[in-house]
């Protein structure tokens, strides 16, 4: 039996995502500075689509990495 995470932008009532926080970004990222599927971060489809889109504007932005390695 899977428990069934909780999406961390609706338990916190955040309903903007913001690019240039990076240290949260990072949160849904792996070492290799990929976005996490929303299996594993258990964040619901409306923001894990905000979540990439925010992951990747920082990356043009250059305030995340593309690639760590």
């Amino acid at each position: 039996m899977q428990i069934k995470k909780s999406c961390y932008y609706c338990d916190n009532k955040i309903d903007y995502l913001d690019y240039k926080d990076v240290e949260e970004l990072q949160k849904f990222t792996n070492s290799y500075g990929l976005i996490l599927p929303k299996r594993r971060t258990g964040v619901c489809s409306k923001h894990q689509r905000k979540l990439a889109m925010g992951v990747k504007r920082a990356r043009v932005m250059a305030l995340a990495l593309f690639t760590n390695k």
